[in-house]
């Protein structure tokens, strides 16, 4: 008897489980910009630069996988998987100042982000097909390319290209040399689109998302002093210590006013003034886990 009520209970729980499911994957390709400052400013559909260039400028790309999970047929939580590639530059830009500065690159970001959706109408339902504008909004993270650089300080070198004393506390070079690393922040993304439900399961979709970013590195405009560091070559050592030379007294202290020179000099626009990152993109889902119906 035990046994039967076991049996029961969990044919029970799967039925309602199978009835209470509502499930959409689905894919999703369109292009992405950025709006910071480098590069144009218009939020969506910037054309693409000069494909020539596209070792140096990169190519305005999205490409992700969604997971819906509908409440009811309008609530909807969302979450996105997705690879974008970013590309700015000056020679595009409208601003003259801009124009004249010709900074230029590209960003590879992932992201990851989960959203509440609500559509207008009742698109999730049990007809065959339907159509229903929607609004999303919700919380994320990103995964993107962001500059270091370190600053490599040096001896004047003779023709032979020995190491030679500093005449005065100036009298040595430093050198910038610039890589890449990968840092996470956080974004609100939110936007609009319209979906279309046919033949039951399947439904296509256009839609624009915003992307208000937690940073202002997405293009490359700013170097923070954490990711700055400085080497010292060891040619000529400085006796008391046994380090570089560069290191110490007066060597050292003009070494760090040139770091601060360095932030001064190549850091761009307001950092206050956080970056944009924007996709309009069509996708196609697919539903399963139950009927496609919230009826009895």
């Amino acid at each position: 008897m035990n046994k039967k009520l076991l049996f029961s209970f969990l044919a029970f729980l799967g039925v309602v489980s199978v009835k209470a499911q509502r499930n959409e994957l689905g894919v999703r390709l369109g292009m992405s910009n950025l709006v910071g400052d480098i590069g144009r400013t218009n939020y969506i559909l910037q054309k693409p630069l000069d494909l020539d260039r596209m070792s140096d400028w990169g190519f305005p790309f999205y490409g992700g996988l969604l997971y819906r999970f509908n409440f009811n047929p309008h609530q909807t939580v969302r979450l996105d998987l997705g690879y974008n590639q970013v590309q700015f530059s000056d020679k595009a830009a409208k601003e003259e100042y801009r124009v004249n500065r010709n900074s230029y690159g590209k960003n590879n970001v992932y992201e990851a982000s989960l959203m509440f959706e609500y559509n207008l109408f009742p698109v999730n339902n049990e007809q065959v097909s339907m159509v229903s504008p929607y609004i999303f909004g919700g919380i994320g993270a990103l995964v993107f390319d962001a500059p270091k650089a370190n600053l490599v300080n040096d001896f004047r070198r003779d023709a032979d290209g020995v190491a030679q004393a500093p005449l005065n506390e100036q009298d040595f070079k430093s050198t910038a040399e610039y890589t890449l690393g990968k840092k996470v922040t956080m974004h609100i993304p939110f936007g609009v689109g319209l979906k279309y439900k046919f033949n039951h399961n399947w439904a296509i979709f256009a839609e624009a998302t915003f992307r208000y970013t937690l940073t202002d590195q997405l293009d490359h405009s700013r170097l923070l002093s954490k990711d700055l560091t400085s080497s010292f070559n060891a040619d000529i050592l400085d006796p008391s210590t046994g380090g570089s030379l560069l290191q110490s007294g007066n060597y050292y202290a003009v070494s760090k006013e040139r770091e601060q020179e360095l932030l001064n000099k190549r850091n761009i626009g307001d950092e206050r003034s956080k970056d944009w990152m924007n996709t309009v993109s069509l996708g196609l889902t697919y539903s399963f886990g139950r009927p496609p119906c919230y009826c009895d």
